[in-house]
């Protein structure tokens, strides 16, 4: 008998093989994970999935936070009473800190990232970035002020130098210069920075821009005037702020449309700042319809808003088409 024992490859068809590739396919390339794993850390590298990450980023703000205040009130400035907008500064000195400190912590640590990996590389590329984003937001609010005045929305009486001390209006103004400064830097860093960032990698760019934006509106709940028009205005403008981000994946940019934003929007022309009245330089009255112009919450709850950041998202895009380093 001439019949030969056939070979293990010659007893698998060809279709059983497709089915074994596929199963191999399919098999992980990693060891089988615990529950625990599955549930805390991510499947590609061994660090805390992006929820947990920004659950814990959040728990250590809020210590932070409170333990700073503990610390100032009971130490540093106990039963001194100071001016109210010497405390508002310290407020938001502490809060600059409690962020600053949280993200730093988280994204060293948790993440496992450098903290310039947020899009904080420091360079000329950072200070044309930010220049050109407080520039921008200059132009906007500008477009903003005179559209309102040419509709006869805005009555301009005097300029406010006229009417208070010239070097009391200046030091006030500079206060709250170092204020916006702090507020771009610390919410940018926050909810474009550390919070979009994760949220991209944990699910996808579309909800990480929704919800992040959803998060930045949020937290302006406590402010005078706010209501669900503020609200929705404040997710479009967090959208805004993100595609300054998204367009240049750095976060100078957006820091320097926050701080432009509000600084123009206060200090120079004189709306409110997300309901907050602030020392300003040019004296009037805003009769238009609320609908349009944001009434005492200012433009960000008013019609007004969408063209100007139409306007300023189209500048970010002639801007990022020539710009496309990464930082």
């Amino acid at each position: 008998m001439n019949d030969e024992v056939p070979q293990a490859e010659e007893i698998i068809t060809e279709g059983e093989t497709s089915q074994i590739e596929a199963i191999i396919e399919e098999e992980p390339s990693q060891p089988n994970r615990s529950l625990v794993e599955k549930i805390f850390f991510s499947p590609e590298e061994h660090r805390l999935r992006a929820g947990w990450r920004l659950t814990i980023q959040s728990l250590i703000l809020v210590t932070l936070l409170f333990g700073l205040q503990y610390i100032i009130s009971y130490y540093l400035l106990p039963n001194i009473s100071i001016p109210d907008i010497s405390s508002f500064l310290i407020s938001k000195i502490t809060m600059l800190l409690a962020v600053t400190g949280s993200v730093f912590v988280s994204r060293t640590l948790l993440d496992n990232r450098s903290f310039a990996s947020l899009g904080l590389k420091m360079n000329s590329r950072a200070w044309i970035d930010l220049l050109v984003g407080i520039g921008i937001a200059a132009l906007m609010m500008g477009i903003i002020f005179l559209a309102e005045w040419a509709l006869g929305w805005l009555n301009f009486q005097d300029f406010v130098w006229n009417l208070e001390e010239p070097k009391t209006l200046a030091i006030n103004i500079l206060i709250f210069l170092g204020v916006f400064l702090i507020v771009g830097w610390q919410e940018e860093l926050h909810s474009r920075g550390y919070w979009l960032q994760n949220l991209e990698e944990g699910i996808n760019l579309y909800w990480a821009v929704a919800i992040s934006s959803l998060f930045f509106a949020s937290a302006h709940l406590g402010n005078p005037n706010f209501s669900i028009v503020s609200l929705i205005g404040l997710i479009v403008s967090g959208v805004f702020l993100a595609y300054g981000y998204t367009s240049t994946r750095r976060l100078w940019l957006p820091i320097g449309l926050h701080i432009g934003w509000n600084f123009f929007e206060g200090c120079v022309f004189g709306f409110p700042v997300s309901g907050l009245s602030v020392p300003h330089l040019l004296d009037y009255t805003v009769d238009g319809p609320i609908l349009w112009t944001g009434g005492a919450f200012g433009p960000e709850a008013g019609l007004i808003l969408l063209p100007a950041l139409a306007i300023g998202a189209f500048f970010i895009w002639v801007y990022a088409t020539q710009n496309t380093e990464e930082g």
